[in-house]
Order: C-alpha cells, then sequence, then structure tokens
C-alpha cells in the first residue's frame, strides 16, 4: 500500500492517482455521514470506535464532535502529518492501533480495495474489534460497477459481494448484515449505480 502522497491527496484527478482534489474537511458532508454510522451501528457515548484508513482524520473528528471515542489508523505519512489538528492526536500511522485493544467498533470505508488480496487475510486477522463496518467498492472481471472507481490507481481488489463474504468468513469476521445500501453513505452512486458498493457489518468470531 503505497502512493498515498500529496499528490494522491490533493491532486489525484490532475495526476491520475486519484478521484480526490483538495481532500479537505467539509463538515457538511462528513457529519451527517458520521451520524448516520452512529445510528447505523448504534455507537453509544463512551463505546470506542477505530476508523481505519483515516486519512486527514476528518471522519474521526466528526465522531468525537457527536461525543464519541473515535480514533484513526492510515498508512499514509502525508495524511497523517496533515492530519486535522483537533484530531491529530487521536491518529496514528502505527499499525499497532488495529490490535492496542478490542474496539467496540472498527470502520473500514473504502479502504480493503487498496490492500493485495494476499496480504488482506493477515490484515483481517490484526484487527481487534467486536463489529467492523466496511464499506466497500463491487466489481467483477477487474472492472468496478461505478466507473469512478476504475480512476484510482489503488484499488488494487475489484470483487462481487460474495467474494467479500468468503474472504471475512475465512478470516475471522462473521456477516451479520450486507447490502447494497445505507441511506447517508455514498448517496451519489444509487442512482446510476445501485450495486455500487457493498456495506457489510461483521462480529469477530475470535
Amino acid at each position: 500500500m503505497t502512493g498515498y502522497d500529496e499528490d494522491y491527496y490533493e491532486r489525484g484527478v490532475e495526476t491520475g492517482k486519484s478521484c480526490y482534489t483538495s481532500y479537505r474537511w467539509i463538515p457538511e458532508l462528513t457529519i451527517p455521514m458520521a451520524m448516520t454510522m452512529v445510528d447505523f451501528l448504534g455507537i453509544q457515548r463512551g463505546q470506542s470506535v477505530l476508523e481505519i484508513g483515516c486519512a486527514k482524520g476528518f471522519l474521526v473528528k466528526a465522531l468525537r464532535l457527536l461525543y464519541r471515542d473515535a480514533w484513526g489508523y492510515d498508512v499514509s505519512s502525508y495524511a497523517i502529518t496533515h492530519c486535522d489538528p483537533e484530531v491529530k492526536e487521536f491518529c496514528s500511522q502505527s499499525s499497532a492501533m488495529l490490535n492496542q485493544r478490542t474496539w467496540d467498533f472498527c470502520i473500514a470505508k473504502d479502504v480493503f480495495e487498496h490492500i493485495r488480496e494476499e496480504e488482506l487475510p493477515g490484515f483481517l486477522q490484526q484487527i481487534h474489534a467486536k463489529k467492523l463496518f466496511a464499506v466497500i467498492p463491487l466489481g467483477e472481471n477487474k472492472r468496478f460497477y461505478a466507473e469512478a472507481n476504475n480512476f484510482d490507481k489503488t484499488h488494487v481488489i475489484c470483487q462481487p459481494t460474495l467474494w467479500w463474504k468468503e474472504m471475512f468468513m475465512e478470516n475471522r469476521w462473521t456477516p451479520e448484515r450486507s447490502m447494497w445500501r445505507v441511506e447517508g453513505i455514498k448517496d451519489s452512486y444509487y442512482k446510476d449505480n445501485p450495486f455500487a458498493h457493498g456495506f457489510f457489518l461483521l462480529t469477530s468470531n475470535k
């Protein structure tokens, strides 16, 4: 998982690296999405949440504004260095975050498709959490169903729902719920691409 540098976050469209341009805090988008996750997952005050792939920490910030004990982990040195100052102390590049305690919830939105297939099982087994919520772009035959998801050069897994369910089950995560829509997350895709993303709520079986 390399290449998540300044170009990726700030000039992704121009450089052909990603769909991001001037990646920044947009509260009118991120706070409602965080509230959707709180409601959908039933995250109570005092419960711990780790966002995997937190980038600059904007979802962590939104969850903390909603009084949840949120933390973040990301592999990008650039993103963590440029983390939102209000939550910088809660975000880290250290993979120890994955298992430093048993999290009540882990959230991985647009993350697992970036991990090489041979590395994904080990990564999933590192996560110590009671619940895992994953949002993943879906596809098959090396093409994502939503065309926009084909533009990110760091997307290395392109698979349909059943493949992901089997991957999770083989690596100690039991699917509790899976669906193609959670209203309030990825809404812009639904009209043209109703099956563009999978939303997986998983329970640890370890």
